[in-house]
């Protein structure tokens, strides 16, 4: 399953929602996690919070590719990413095992192919490198088996990128 998480305008959902089979928009229109731990405790892979993005754990946690079309922030995700990913830790599990001789929590829903970001906006080479090693580092701890990176600088060759 290829899910698309993006902060883009309304004007783009169409185009989104023709290139996966589940896109989520990270549009502000739900609570950032409480930190709570209850996804990884108490009721596994869901969140206490009852708004759209209750089940989000069980729906990134069944892609097999993920692709992140997101602002560059300081080359970094945009917060409404941000906010998604955070409550999306329920993907994995409190207990750890080691993968790639680190030490990593162990998956809820077990290996992935293909995490992907889409970066578009200003953006230094710093800032490149800053989202290549995140991105990199992303995809390991969340189960991925490869990661890539691809800068726009505007929006015009999204659609050949998702």
């Amino acid at each position: 399953m290829k899910v698309i998480l993006y902060d883009l305008d309304s004007q783009f959902d169409e185009m989104v929602k023709s290139r996966c089979d589940l896109a989520l928009a990270a549009d502000g229109k739900y609570a950032p996690c409480q930190g709570c731990f209850g996804c990884w405790t108490k009721h596994p892979a869901e969140c206490f919070m009852k708004d759209r993005l209750q089940q989000v754990c069980r729906l990134i946690g069944k892609a097999d590719e993920l692709v992140i079309v997101t602002k560059n922030l300081y080359g970094g995700y945009s917060t409404a990413v941000k906010n998604v990913l955070d409550r999306s830790i329920g993907t994995s599990t409190p207990f750890s095992t080691y993968r790639g001789r680190q030490m990593h929590h162990t998956l809820r829903y077990g290996k992935h192919d293909l995490w992907k970001v889409v970066v578009y906006g200003d953006i230094s080479d710093a800032e490149k490198d800053t989202f290549r090693y995140m991105a990199e580092r992303n995809a390991v701890n969340d189960g991925y088996q490869r990661s890539e990176v691809v800068f726009l600088e505007n929006l015009n060759r999204l659609e050949e990128q998702l």
